[in-house]
């Protein structure tokens, strides 16, 4: 679809292709109790048009916040459209944020109204509504556990669709009036940041922004019509909003929301879609299920997978660094293909993949190989949220393992003298909201200071180091990206999280925190007792076989950037302890103030820590650790 940036807004794309598809095409299929149910793109305005409506004859004016919390649902794209269409401007909050987190955010951004998924959401906001005099409603769409909710604040989604309805009746073609009136400078909506080096804050984006960039992406990854996309990753991460709403509404392909987020890997493997873009720690997921299955598999299947497997990875490799793949490669690789690849990728719901990104931190160059190896075109995508999502990305025929691409059309890439990436396009954001002085710090001379330290190699890819603040150097000078490390060490499968300390330090120490499950298998195999996650981790053998796992990823890794010693973490790292972002990344200055002790002791000679602590839990609840933490030399 040609898209004018000074007209666009999605309720214009939106209303272009109702009129283009009418009820002949899905735009939206949801998954209930098992079976697929769609929306045609006629339906999905008409359920547009009367939420917007009802949402005013509630009281939502133009300019008014609201907030969406939920995991994804078709709902979230009606409310999103719907409050621009009322004339007000959407924000989506993360699901798993505790009551707390909501209302701080609440109050950040003047939230008028809320479209809450269900109770346990419902209940988040009721708790604080002291703390919000601005909120003018509640509206929730899965009514389950509500029917002796008597609150005035509150509305179901079905209400405000009757009641947009009955408004729409009443003044036939006020809406469509509408429709004309925006334009792409129009404020499109708030999207929070990472949060991962300050509090979240919110980006204002335009309609030319989010569709600029949209425009520029399909130029170097283009999508089309009879696409399918399976959207299951939060609706605050603006990635997820730029392709299940954006690139959804510019190109017209159809959007699938799994059943629940226990079934969305099944779901994902009965759409087959054409289009992914996940995190990073979505494809570390996908990967380790694969290296848990072969362990556990016959001796037949583990025979194909050690016989093909290597013959992938050494493609991948030349692939990956530009070289070309000898004959006699390709054809073993066709071998590889027949008998393991093609079951693989369809077994992981990617078998009909032509567009697969990953974004918003940097994937390990081992699952990056993983996937080419076994057939998945992946590439790296670079962006911010405050720059609309995407400035870089792979183009087909010229991925490399090592960058993240080059920049898309219109937009320009320069590193400052401090080795800090800047960017310039039509994407970025028209500031933060209520932030004067974040907006004006995030400028340098009309070019946007993203905080990542990169360099441009000589073919124009960009290489993204680490957060710049995130450098870090021993107590000889020397420097290091923790990032490089961590990516190394996590490819082993018994290793959920790795943090790598040292700044000031005369060498490289690790905090880990260890797969529960398949740990837990290998010690039940190898008859250790054990009771729970902080048990495992205390027990002397499993600091001993994790070793020995770090051991074999420090020889991978460059002099400078091998661990010396490492400590097992008695619990996972938490985003309910601001350990981590909502969105999974490690909040470094919270978890090296958090696990101090620990730290002083990996440059000590100690070889234990006793642990009694109490953690206060979600539900108001507490539990005390006691436990002992390990600490390894691996040099």
């Amino acid at each position: 679809m040609n898209i004018n940036l000074d007209e666009a807004t999605f309720l214009k794309l939106l209303k272009a292709n109702a009129d283009r598809f009418g009820d002949g095409k899905a735009a939206v299929r949801t998954k209930s109790h098992g079976i697929w149910k769609s929306t045609s793109w006629k339906q999905y305005y008409e359920k547009v048009k009367h939420f917007a409506l009802g949402m005013n004859s509630l009281g939502l004016k133009k300019g008014d916040i609201a907030a969406i919390i939920g995991n994804n649902r078709a709902t979230t794209l009606y409310a999103v459209i719907g409050t621009q269409a009322a004339g007000g401007v959407p924000v989506c909050l993360h699901q798993d944020s505790t009551a707390a987190e909501v209302a701080a955010l609440l109050k950040q951004f003047d939230v008028k109204y809320v479209i809450a998924e269900d109770q346990e959401q419902v209940d988040k906001i009721l708790e604080v509504r002291n703390e919000l005099p601005a909120l003018g409603g509640i509206i929730f769409c899965d009514g389950r556990g509500m029917r002796r909710y008597r609150d005035e604040l509150l509305n179901s989604f079905d209400e405000v669709l009757r009641i947009g309805g009955i408004n729409d009746g009443d003044n036939p073609g006020l809406f469509e009036k509408r429709i004309a009136d925006g334009s792409g400078d129009d404020l499109a909506m708030l999207c929070t940041t990472s949060g991962s080096t300050a509090t979240p804050r919110g980006a204002m984006l335009t309609f030319r922004n989010v569709l600029g960039m949209a425009e520029s992406l399909n130029q170097v990854d283009a999508k089309r019509t009879s696409d399918e996309f399976v959207s299951f990753l939060p609706m605050s991460w603006f990635g997820e909003q730029m392709t299940s709403i954006v690139s959804a509404l510019a190109e017209g392909f159809a959007v699938n929301f799994p059943e629940g987020p226990e079934t969305a890997m099944a779901d994902l493997r009965e759409i087959g879609p054409h289009i992914i873009f996940f995190p990073p720690r979505v494809w570390e997921d996908i990967a380790r299920s694969v290296q848990v299955r072969i362990m556990e598999t016959t001796p037949f299947k583990k025979f194909m997978y050690r016989t093909f497997m290597p013959i992938g990875e050494k493609v991948a490799e030349l692939r990956l660094a530009g070289k070309p793949v000898p004959l006699s490669a390709k054809m073993l690789y066709g071998v590889a293909h027949i008998c393991l690849f093609r079951a693989l990728r369809d077994r992981l719901g990617l078998s009909r993949v032509r567009s697969a990104m990953t974004g918003g931190s940097p994937l390990g160059d081992d699952f990056f190989k993983f996937f080419h190896a076994i057939g998945v075109n992946l590439k790296q995508v670079y962006g911010l949220t405050e720059v609309a999502g995407i400035a870089c990305i792979h183009k087909d025929g010229d991925i490399r393992g090592t960058t993240v691409g080059k920049p898309l059309p219109g937009t320009e890439i320069m590193i400052s003298e401090e080795g800090e990436i800047l960017l310039k396009n039509n994407g970025i954001c028209a500031g933060y909201y209520n932030d004067s002085q974040a907006s004006t710090a995030a400028m340098k001379n009309g070019w946007f200071r993203t905080g990542d330290a990169g360099r441009l190699d000589q073919d124009g890819h960009l290489v993204v180091i680490d957060r710049l603040q995130d450098i870090m150097r021993l107590a000889d000078g020397a420097s290091f990206a923790p990032q490089l490390a961590e990516s190394k060490l996590k490819f082993s499968p018994y290793i959920k999280e790795a943090v790598v300390i040292g700044s000031g330090k005369p060498f490289l120490t690790a905090l880990i925190c260890i797969e529960g499950f398949l740990t837990g298998k290998w010690a039940g195999d190898n008859k250790i007792a054990f009771t729970t996650y902080s048990d495992l981790t205390a027990k002397p053998e499993v600091a001993d076989f994790i070793a020995a796992e770090l051991a074999k990823a420090n020889q991978e890794l460059p002099e400078a950037a091998r661990i010396n010693r490492f400590a097992l973490l008695y619990k996972d790292l938490d985003a309910d302890e601001n350990e981590l972002t909502r969105t999974g990344k490690v909040r470094r200055a919270e978890v090296s103030e958090r696990y101090r002790d620990i730290i002083e002791a990996l440059y000590t000679k100690a070889e234990t820590v006793p642990i009694d602590i109490t953690i206060d839990l979600q539900d108001g609840k507490s539990t005390r650790i006691v436990s002992t933490v390990h600490l390894r030399n691996l040099r």
